[in-house]
């Protein structure tokens, strides 16, 4: 694991992840729980934070243990470095910092709104043209389409999981501005 908070260098990055052949990035991993592949030979797994197996006492085989430790608001990769991007960001507010629930999945913070835009804006910024961008979200307290308000573009398509349906799954796809329709919304 890189801690890229520290002096680590790109270059040196590069160098240690071959990151020639990374060309998926998972902007906030987590315990990487919805990967088949949880070592993707061509991802890196980011998060904010690391933790150790069984320190969540509810799940003590669970872990969080990012390739990089960065923040999904200021990604540090130059722009167009990635063909896929998995963002699925903490979800959940009204909760207690020592939930088992918080310590899987982290918390909003109060400033959930702005902090999601940066995040979007940022996983924007490191997809290629043509690239995809892929958005989970929880509505178990805030609004799908609220949080799709934040974002500038619309996604392609998206759909529910689960049987309750509150997680959703939404794919954007980088379309150059010279091809992309001019607003946002329903075309018909």
């Amino acid at each position: 694991m890189i801690n890229h908070s520290s002096k680590t260098s790109l270059t040196g990055l590069k160098n240690k992840m071959k990151i020639k052949d990374k060309f998926i990035l998972d902007a906030c991993c987590g315990g990487r729980m919805f990967w088949f592949n949880k070592k993707h030979p061509n991802t890196i797994y980011i998060d904010n934070r690391t933790e150790e197996k069984g320190f969540c006492h509810q799940r003590p085989s669970f872990e969080v243990q990012p390739d990089i430790i960065m923040d999904f608001r200021k990604l540090k990769f130059p722009d167009k470095s990635f063909k896929l991007v998995v963002f699925d960001p903490p979800h959940i507010m009204r909760i207690g910092n020592t939930s088992w629930m918080a310590q899987k999945y982290g918390m909003l913070e109060k400033s959930w709104e702005k902090n999601l835009q940066k995040g979007f804006n940022e996983c924007w910024r490191v997809l290629e043209n043509h690239g995809i961008l892929i958005f989970k979200w929880s509505e178990s307290e805030i609004s799908v389409k609220k949080v799709l308000s934040l974002f500038p573009i619309q996604p392609l398509f998206g759909h529910p999981t689960a049987k309750s349906g509150n997680t959703k799954w939404f794919c954007f796809m980088k379309i150059p501005e010279t091809i992309q329709p001019t607003q946002k919304g329903n075309e018909n």
